[in-house]
């Protein structure tokens, strides 16, 4: 990976792209640090810092912003939510289906188009949840009387959503690879010497407990086991062979290869974990709006340390991972290249047996992909809900940042590398 950056830092046009990204990164950082006025931020700070259920891990998520109420505290979870209704809509109605097929481009822009129209009326919906939460706690300044102070807090907040999607459309664009993923990475990866600082010498840290240290120990040990299987999962595919057959054009002889076909075990990537947490933060948002609520059974069960949130999250996890990988690999289009091109697969007749065959390996590799990325996210969870030291230091919240952090990472170095790879330079990936 050091290699990776090292080499492509030396490719003028890859290092305006790397420069670029962290330009629009420090402003990201930068505009976390603006509080919304009205606000009494030493409170809501307080407030997030006693809170371990699912606020908790949306703060996590938008790197404190929301604990500062900063003028991007609602991160990118109204852009994640938008485009998770606009591709289930995508399969639901046959109007977007056809936009998104037939379309082309232009359609593909409008689809992009309603996605952006949709995160602005999310995040007013949001920011005004979070708005009523902050009043709810008596957390506004006293000089917050009136129409306009709800006014400004809710723009502020709808605002700072849309110049972060804006952000992370740039980053995309202009920059190395998906945007949002990559300010979800920086906003994760900020909070790292917060949690850190928090085990060594927070409440329940080893200076204070060290007779602790032996649990703090087997957090690491089971920190690095994650990365371990998550860079060796992200990386392993399925390789179904592929025979093409001799034809004679002119005096040339073509075809008589074996290749293979490339099936990722983990297809849809980091993806499934980002939606599922997305779908599993709505019900809070819906809660603000009723506090009677709060204290009620449905706050219960969306604690992270709860077992139905565990449910949950793992069905979450799964469905989006069946969802991925149905719309990014299409077994019957590939059996109809291959049978276009002269390819076919050993022991199956070319068409709709190996369109078949295709999507019985693609089911059992996605269910494989789905439970380990589901695995993964809940242990942490699970180990929460046995130990209230676990639960206190925020290990509960270390699975789905992990898998993020380390997707993310291995997504970027490898788009390095393809960008890299199409200037044939040679030698960065030995």
């Amino acid at each position: 990976m050091i290699t990776t950056l090292r080499n492509a830092w030396r490719i003028d046009d890859i290092r305006k792209k790397l420069l670029f990204m962290m330009f629009i990164v420090l402003l990201y950082r930068l505009g976390n640090a603006v509080t919304v006025p009205y606000v009494n931020t030493e409170l809501l700070t307080y407030f997030f810092r006693q809170e371990v259920g699912i606020l908790a891990l949306i703060n996590t998520m938008s790197g404190s912003a929301l604990e500062r109420a900063s003028i991007f505290a609602l991160s990118i979870q109204p852009y994640i939510n938008a485009s998770i209704i606009m591709q289930l809509l995508t399969i639901a109605i046959p109007a977007f289906e056809r936009m998104r097929k037939e379309g082309g481009e232009e359609g593909k822009k409008k689809i992009e188009k309603i996605t952006r129209y949709s995160t602005i009326g999310i995040a007013a919906l949001q920011g005004y949840a979070y708005y009523l939460l902050i009043a709810r706690e008596g957390m506004l300044d006293p000089t917050a009387t009136g129409i306009w102070p709800p006014i400004v807090i809710v723009a502020t907040f709808m605002t700072g959503s849309a110049i972060l999607m804006w952000m992370g459309e740039q980053i995309t664009e202009f920059g190395i690879g998906n945007g949002i993923s990559v300010i979800l990475f920086v906003s994760i990866v900020a909070r790292f010497p917060i949690e850190i600082w928090s085990m060594i010498a927070g409440p329940r840290g080893v200076m204070t407990h060290p007779e602790l240290w032996w649990i703090y120990a087997l957090m690491l040990i089971g920190a690095l086991a994650i990365i371990v299987l998550i860079v060796v999962v992200n990386n392993a595919e399925r390789r179904i062979p592929v025979q093409y057959s001799k034809r004679v054009v002119g005096r040339k002889m073509y075809g008589g290869q074996s290749t293979h076909l490339p099936m990722k075990v983990n297809m849809s990537g980091v993806l499934p974990v980002i939606f599922a947490q997305s779908i599993a933060s709505i019900p809070a948002t819906i809660v603000v709006f009723v506090p009677a609520w709060s204290e009620g059974w449905l706050m219960t069960a969306l604690d992270p340390s709860s077992i139905a949130y565990m449910v949950i999250y793992f069905l979450l996890i799964v469905f989006f991972s069946y969802f991925y990988s149905t719309v990014q690999f299409n077994p019957i289009e590939i059996a109809n290249n291959l049978k276009k091109n002269g390819g076919f697969i050993p022991g199956f007749r070319a068409g709709k047996p190996t369109s078949e065959f295709i999507q019985k390996v693609l089911t059992k590799i996605t269910l494989f992909g789905a439970l380990y990325l589901a695995i993964v996210a809940i242990t942490p969870l699970i180990v929460a809900f046995f130990s209230d030291t676990a639960r206190l230091s925020g290990i509960a919240m270390g699975g789905t940042s992990i898998i993020i952090v380390v997707s993310v990472a291995l997504e970027t170095i490898k788009q390095l590398e393809s960008q890299m790879l199409m200037r044939h330079y040679k030698g960065f990936l030995e």
